[in-house]
């Protein structure tokens, strides 16, 4: 028996119905994802399966009984909560005495503890009779899980500490359908892998919204694809889908074409002479009455973003230099000694948790900001465009033609004079649209008005500071694509991890109290390379790790050569095995398996990635001392 089940639902708010008579039912024990462009009515669905939006026809069966949970984009925390108060109001009306009662508790010590033993007395009342102290053990339970602080202020934890605690209130009902809309966005990666892990481990059914292809891939077993009101189900994992969806994008268009094809022999037989009017079969002319309704009826496939940056001249070979840079705020160093050169054409990549630096070096690189210490030197002919997280270029009241043509009604583009709606409409946006004040857009939206902000001007130095965050995966990879190409040197922060391992080709790496270690290659790269428990969590592939080395010389004997000569081999059969849990793991009916088949199998890869992490450290610790000996 389904979870839920919608039948011919159908809702609009606009032009177009976001959902025409769409039809979708979930299982225990799913894992989907749900994919959409941006604005096509993912978040809408979550709403109506969680019950908080209202369809405008069909119809919503639901499980007797079903305990429902959902992860909003932005946290909806208690005012002045603290971590307590807002894991406990996920129990609703239980939860709110629990909460009462964890604060009096508190109190008892000091003054006023006559008071706070009567009101807990009260409530010891109301809990005992709603089996409240189970619950109350389910809140500690969860939040010691999660490793949140009881008592500490929801609003003075980082973005991603709230959203640890909103999971928890999320998973406290002990819910059967977990719905999470963009769980990773604004999420550093560590917190993302934690993510990854505590949902690996959920038992229930979980349907997402995401465009984080690896959080994506590893946990979808079915992915949904919410095209133009219509749900399509697709089994199996995110690369299966994009196979299957191209070909049915393909097959569309060769019966679309077969269809115009038809409608215009039809009009032009309509439109023939007095003679063939008179004689014309009836039955054809409704037929074509039909044909033209249909034809009129069809929903295009939304256009594809057109990404182009416009290039400027090149700079100097030398972009960036900075010698022994030191940048503190007060109780924090943020960068210490820090020592760079950067080249043209370099591709470099920061990366560390959220609230660790990663923006504040990016001002300082590009002297937005002057360190306490040591030199920036900029090279020559530099033409720098930046794109703010922060989104502090946009005007809110700003209309986006606005935004990007200042009062003006053609933009220059690569040197040829474009109409400013023209140049919008390879963003998506339609002419009304284009005229919308930025305060009115989505997200995602906002994204693309930076992104068409940034590419209507020169650049050599392409600065991006989160770039990714909203946007959906169509135009992801179209910018993807679009930095592939790019001739200049691009600084960049982001937390899709393939986004990184695609564009970058070196890290900055933010490693505590201020120290910035620089590494080659991608995400992955940098994760195998770095002493971290997070190169566990990768594909592995025999790459030289850690560029600085600093152990004492050694001469290697006969059984460490012999070593030495072996784990490639050895490391080479265990990344098989790994690959191919994996693959088991990525299976569309994997959690449909039993419970002991599923922990052994998630038992055998932790112990996969252990093996090959100590292999990994053994061969480098070899390798590098034959490296010092010129063996």
């Amino acid at each position: 028996m389904p979870l839920i089940r919608l039948k011919e639902i159908s809702i609009a708010f606009g032009v177009y119905a976001l959902l025409d008579k769409a039809e979708f039912q979930i299982k225990a024990g799913e894992r989907i994802g749900l994919i959409g462009r941006n604005g096509e009515g993912k978040s809408t669905l979550l709403r109506i399966i969680s019950d908080t939006q209202q369809i405008d026809s069909g119809e919503v069966w639901r499980k007797p009984g079903l305990r429902c949970s959902i992860l909003e984009q932005t946290p909806q925390m208690p005012k002045g909560a603290v971590v307590y108060d807002a894991v406990a109001d996920g129990l609703g009306g239980v939860g709110h005495w629990l909460a009462q009662y964890h604060h009096f508790s508190t109190q008892i010590e000091g003054a006023g503890q006559e008071e706070a033993l009567k009101k807990m007395g009260q409530l010891q009342h109301q809990l005992e009779t709603h089996d409240g102290w189970s619950l109350q053990q389910r809140v500690e339970t969860i939040i010691t899980r999660l490793d949140l602080p009881f008592d500490a202020p929801v609003e003075s934890l980082s973005g991603g500490w709230q959203r640890r605690v909103d999971l928890a209130r999320a998973l406290v009902n002990e819910p059967e359908l977990l719905l999470l809309d963009e769980p990773t966005n604004h999420l550093d990666l560590e917190t993302i892998s934690w993510l990854e892990d505590k949902l690996a481990g959920f038992s229930g059914a979980l349907l997402f919204v995401t465009h984080d292809r690896d959080f994506l891939q590893k946990l979808a077993t079915r992915i949904i694809d919410l095209d133009r009101g219509k749900l399509t189900s697709w089994p199996g994992g995110y690369k299966d889908f994009l196979q299957k969806k191209s070909a049915a994008l393909e097959e569309e268009e060769n019966q679309n074409a077969l269809f115009d094809k038809k409608l215009a022999q039809e009009e032009t037989w309509i439109r023939q002479g007095i003679k063939a009017r008179r004689t014309r079969n009836e039955g054809r002319v409704r037929a074509l009455e039909k044909l033209r309704k249909e034809r009129a009826g069809r929903r295009q496939l939304q256009g594809t973003a057109k990404l182009e940056l416009t290039a400027g001249d090149s700079s100097g070979k030398l972009v960036i230099e900075a010698k022994d840079v030191n940048f503190s705020y007060p109780g924090k160093h943020v960068v210490s000694h820090f020592s760079t050169t950067i080249l043209r054409g370099d591709r470099i990549g920061l990366m560390g948790p959220n609230g660790v630096g990663k923006s504040t070096l990016l001002q300082l690189l590009l002297k937005k900001l002057q360190p306490d210490s040591g030199t920036i030197r900029h090279g020559t002919k530099l033409e720098i465009a930046y794109f703010d997280q922060q989104r502090a270029k946009l005007d809110p009241e700003k209309s986006v033609v606005d935004s990007i043509a200042g009062g003006n009604e053609y933009v220059e583009i690569n040197g040829f004079r474009r109409h400013v709606m023209s140049y919008l409409s390879d963003f998506l946006f339609a002419p009304a649209r284009a005229r919308s004040p930025i305060k009115s857009l989505s997200g995602g939206e906002k994204s693309r008005v930076l992104l068409a902000q940034l590419f209507s001007r020169p650049a050599n130095l392409l600065v991006m500071d989160e770039p990714t965050n909203d946007l959906d995966l169509e135009t992801l990879e179209l910018l993807e694509d679009m930095l592939v190409n790019f001739d200049g040197t691009l600084l960049l922060v982001s937390h899709d991890r393939t986004f990184m391992d695609n564009v970058i080709t070196s890290v900055f790496s933010f490693e505590g109290q201020g120290q910035v270690d620089e590494y080659v290659g991608g995400y992955r790269d940098w994760l195998r390379q770095r002493p971290s428990e997070t190169a566990t969590k990768t594909d592995s592939k025999l790459v030289k790790q850690k560029a600085k080395v600093s152990r004492r010389k050694k001469d290697l004997n006969y059984k460490e050569r012999r070593e030495l000569e072996g784990l490639p081999a050895l490391i080479e059969t265990l990344e098989t095995r790994q690959a191919e849990v994996n693959d088991s793991i990525s299976s569309a009916d994997f959690y449909q398996k039993d419970k002991e088949t599923i922990a052994g199998t998630l038992e055998e890869l932790k112990k996969l990635e252990a093996s090959l992490e100590e292999y990994y450290a053994r061969w480098d610790e070899l390798e590098a001392r034959a490296e010092e000996l010129g063996d």
